[in-house]
């Protein structure tokens, strides 16, 4: 199994793209700006979508992906997310003035975009991956999901603030790999982290205390601003700690 690091950003500008994981060849984790980085073809193979929360940064790409793609499938897109971050994207996105309602685009009956809830603990199994959503803790309801692969599994914190949920599914894991886990703040700023329900290194630390030293951690939604300094300050000695970068790839 291969996850390709489409982007991994807490902004934009330059070289940066907002948080979204290729999972094989046809599945999306998240679909915020890097997915506009794909080729037509490589839009087009995408199958399955499975959305953290219905923020901006995390769903960009998605309207632009099902307007790109609908004359070249015979299969709806299908986007797995939680009741509530459905709810969101038809009341305030796909409704006609934001966008269209592609579930009924070209017609009712076989629209390009089809809705799969998906509740915490709930597994899907899709084109060889097994994904299990986590829980998470974010100012709207919001998932984790962890990606097992035949040598091992990968989890996505998504956006969250300290989640004991979140770490007590992860010691269930008995072939963890990696924790690819979002950082969106300096500890200068930990009052904002706190108020956003974001991880600063200073939570970040604390929490992975409960993590197994052999587990890799990838830092992700760095802000552009603050993003050598988030690294700089997000060490505990314990772990191998790094930062995500666009276009890297994970073999699991």
């Amino acid at each position: 199994m291969q996850l390709t690091v489409l982007g991994c950003s807490g902004g934009i500008g330059g070289s940066a793209r907002t948080t979204s994981l290729l999972l094989g060849n046809r599945v999306l984790i998240d679909a915020g700006t890097g997915v506009g980085d794909l080729s037509l073809d490589a839009l087009c193979r995408i199958d399955h979508v499975f959305l953290t929360h219905a923020h901006f940064d995390h769903i960009a790409c998605l309207p632009m992906l099902l307007d790109t793609v609908i004359g070249a499938r015979n299969e709806p897109v299908t986007v797995h997310a939680l009741p509530e971050t459905i709810a969101a994207l038809r009341a305030h996105v796909f409704n006609w003035q934001i966008w269209p309602d592609f579930s009924v685009i070209p017609d009712a009956a076989s629209g390009v975009l089809r809705w799969a809830p998906i509740a915490v603990g709930e597994i899907r199994e899709v084109h060889g991956a097994r994904i299990t959503a986590l829980p998470a803790q974010h100012t709207v309801p919001a998932l984790g999901y962890l990606l097992d692969g035949d040598a091992g599994s990968i989890a996505f914190s998504g956006d969250s603030a300290d989640c004991p949920a979140f770490w007590d599914a992860l010691a269930c894991v008995p072939d963890l790999r990696a924790l690819i886990v979002e950082t969106a703040f300096s500890n200068r700023e930990a009052e904002l982290a706190r108020a956003s329900q974001h991880f600063s290194p200073a939570t970040l630390l604390a929490a992975l205390r409960r993590l197994d030293p052999a587990v890799d951690v990838w830092l992700t939604h760095l802000k552009p601003l603050d993003a050598e300094r988030i690294v700089t300050e997000a060490h505990d000695g314990l772990h191998r700690i790094e930062p995500l970068l666009s276009g890297q790839v994970l073999k699991f």
